[in-house]
């Protein structure tokens, strides 16, 4: 009698998932529990999983009584600026999106191609004369300098025009029979059936700009406008470390970045199946 093997592929899926659940899920294990311990535990008991005794000053100090390092301070500016650039993103990128997909103008082709040519350079080519732009301006140390260059994301105009390619253009010529000019097509027809793609820029969006590290720490030296994921570089210690303190502060960190998959697992999702799935 023939064996069925049809189970050996599941068996052999089950335990690489499983394998890739313990190498994410450790880790932060380890954080949330090293974040109740005293840093004198941390330095004298050495690796233990579970903390001799809980305590909570780690995030008392960190929240409540600690002027070196405001991290309630530096939460509210990552929120500030994480919507800012999200509504910003919505905006900016919706428009050209529409505008390369439906208006027909000289060069529109060529010009989207040299665009699409940008995304071929990396990003840190840009940061000397982006922040000679930013100096220029006066927005070192402003909400601006990080909301505003993030705002034309090339990828993101590409989402959202290949997902609008597929819109049938009929919508938009039955609007124009009934006397609606071109912004009155964008946003009474096209802009509703967007409310997928657009969902999936806010959470790009908000998730990078939540967790940029690197552009913050250029542009941001005061620490009082500093960002929470740069911030958190001050809580090193300039002499020590300070592992228990700077697992409470990633913790609180994180925080709005988890609700926001927990309430949006669906759109996550959906932008994997955008994001491989986009048509030419």
């Amino acid at each position: 009698m023939k064996k069925d093997t049809r189970f050996i592929p599941k068996l052999i899926a089950f335990i690489f998932l499983l394998v890739m659940a313990v190498i994410w899920v450790v880790p932060l294990a380890w954080g949330i529990v090293t974040s109740f311990k005293s840093e004198a535990e941390v330095a004298s008991v050495g690796f233990k999983f579970l903390p001799v005794q809980w305590v909570t000053t780690n995030y008392t100090e960190l929240l409540f009584d600690n002027a070196a390092t405001p991290l309630l301070r530096w939460f509210m500016n990552s929120m500030i600026i994480a919507l800012s650039q999200t509504v910003l993103v919505l905006i900016v990128v919706s428009l050209a999106a529409f505008a390369y997909s439906r208006l027909k103008f000289r060069g529109r082709n060529a010009m989207f191609v040299f665009l699409m040519a940008t995304m071929m350079f990396p990003s840190v080519v840009n940061l000397i004369p982006l922040y000679k732009i930013i100096d220029t301006f006066g927005w070192v140390n402003n909400y601006l300098a990080a909301i505003v260059p993030g705002a034309a994301a090339v990828f993101n105009i590409f989402l959202v025009r290949q997902f609008m390619v597929n819109i049938p253009i009929e919508f938009d010529e039955a609007a124009r029979m009934d006397g609606a000019g071109d912004f009155k097509i964008f946003y009474k027809v096209i802009l509703p059936l967007l409310r997928p793609v657009l969902m999936v820029v806010a959470l790009f969006t908000f998730t990078a700009a939540w967790n940029d590290f690197l552009w913050p720490s250029i542009v941001f030296n005061d620490i009082e406008m500093m960002p929470i994921t740069p911030g958190l570089q001050l809580l090193q210690g300039m002499y020590q470390a300070q592992p228990a303190h700077l697992m409470a502060g990633a913790l609180v960190a994180i925080v709005p970045t988890f609700i926001l998959y927990l309430f949006a697992q669906k759109y996550f999702l959906q932008s994997m199946a955008l994001s491989s799935g986009v048509k030419g």
